[in-house]
């Protein structure tokens, strides 16, 4: 494991070919002229103009200066403008370093919604650092944390918002600025006409489009396909990604990567919804049911959220929180369930013998539930812990996304701590 905590972001996803594209790190990569672009996580982009640099995204505040120093070996300009394609700590936190001193504030800009989402953040703290630690691999127990305040807003918040469409002029260049519901309901893609250029940020990460996240708020990937189809009809010759490397100079290949991706989040939600209008089955029949699209493309890889959880993000979007089971629409506590059927089974320790059968079948699905209910009927049980927590490493093994393999191995260090949830 690495020693620093941040590096866990980068070591804990699949294994697959595609990874090296979603993690690139490096720059600067001059993509058109006097612009470059540069990836720590995620990537900033960075316009010199005459009258001084616009800088689409900071990246997070703890990469901030390394960022800001890969974009000084190649201009000494100042600030005039930054943009943010969304207030996520990884875009909208770094900005303060790229500053010179002396230099007049700069003009930030952002969509309206980045003020109700660092509101969101200040009520929601505890929650952010939780399931980011999960998420992001800090491993329960070993004592690592990310260096993120969740509750604070960027050290330099905008002060310019925009409701659906902005178009700003910065020396000589013009920046067309256009809101995009998709991995968050306050994105912004920004393209540079002059220099041909389409910043999309988190709209295009080098992977399976981030709209399924299970533990964060609402994605929006049928009005995130509409917005991907819109920047390929620009025909744009450099693309800047929110994560992963540039692509220079190859209008085609770009325009094919966007429609593709278009096209992988139409088919998941048109099935989603046909399955819906077919009687409202049961939510886990109707994630069975879809489909998932293939894809060997690099950027349609599953790598750091999971196809799969999109059916559901579409089914929260236009179906409620009702699963569709009776039993859930009040249940009892999970606590009190587990021990009944722990109870049926002749105790946990058989439940869990079952469910390491079933995962040396491979069914590492029915396997996890059993598991679930033996250590929720018996969370004191040292037998119990220590097996669920080796189903679940096992199960981690398995998955090619970060998320859900990192959930897994959190459901591992809560198992042996005898807490039976993740």
């Amino acid at each position: 494991m690495p020693g620093n905590p941040v590096e866990l972001w980068f070591t804990m996803a699949g294994r697959s070919p595609g990874e090296a594209k979603f993690y690139w790190s490096g720059g600067p990569v001059k993509v058109a002229e006097r612009t470059w672009f540069q990836a720590q996580l995620s990537g900033v982009t960075a316009f010199e103009t005459d009258a001084g640099l616009v800088l689409v995204d900071s990246g997070m505040k703890y990469f901030g200066p390394v960022l800001a120093g890969r974009v000084r070996e190649v201009t000494q300009a100042p600030v005039h403008t930054a943009i943010y394609t969304h207030g996520h700590a990884d875009h909208a936190y770094g900005l303060a370093p790229f500053l010179i001193e002396g230099q007049a504030p700069p003009r930030v800009v952002a969509h309206r919604n980045t003020r109700e989402r660092f509101e969101r953040y200040a009520l929601t703290a505890g929650f952010n650092a939780a399931i980011n630690a999960r998420q992001g691999g800090v491993i329960l127990g070993k004592g690592e944390t990310l260096p993120v305040d969740w509750g604070e807003p960027p050290d330099i918040p905008p002060d310019t918002l925009y409701d659906d469409e902005l178009t700003i002029e910065a020396g000589g260049l013009t920046f067309e600025l256009h809101h995009c519901r998709g991995e968050t309901d306050d994105h912004t893609w920004v393209y540079c006409p002059e220099r041909r250029v389409l910043c999309p940020g988190d709209l295009f990460i080098w992977a399976v489009p981030n709209a399924g996240n299970p533990q964060k708020a609402q994605r929006y990937p049928l009005e995130w396909a509409r917005g991907l189809r819109e920047m390929a009809a620009l025909r744009p010759e450099s693309l800047c990604p929110g994560h992963g490397g540039p692509v220079a100079g190859n209008p085609d290949l770009i325009r094919h990567m966007l429609l593709e991706t278009a096209s992988f989040l139409e088919s998941i939600v048109e099935q989603t919804l046909e399955a819906m209008n077919d009687g409202a089955p049961p939510h886990v029949d109707i994630v069975h049911r879809v489909k998932l699209p293939e894809s060997d493309s690099p950027w349609l890889q599953n790598i750091y959220d999971d196809a799969e959880f999109i059916v559901r993000n579409v089914l929260r979007q236009y179906g409620g929180w009702y699963p569709g089971r009776p039993s859930e629409l009040k249940p009892a506590p999970r606590a009190e369930l587990a021990r009944a059927i722990a109870e049926l089974a002749g105790g946990a320790r058989s439940l869990i013998r079952k469910s390491e059968e079933l995962a040396d079948e491979g069914n590492f699905r029915l396997a996890s539930h059993l598991a679930d209910f033996a250590l929720e009927a018996a969370p004191g049980d040292p037998e119990v812990q220590e097996a669920v927590a080796v189903l679940y490493e096992r199960r981690a093994e398995t998955e090619s996304a970060m998320m859900s393999g990192n959930t897994y191995r959190a459901a591992a260090a809560y198992a042996r701590a005898g807490r039976p949830f993740a």
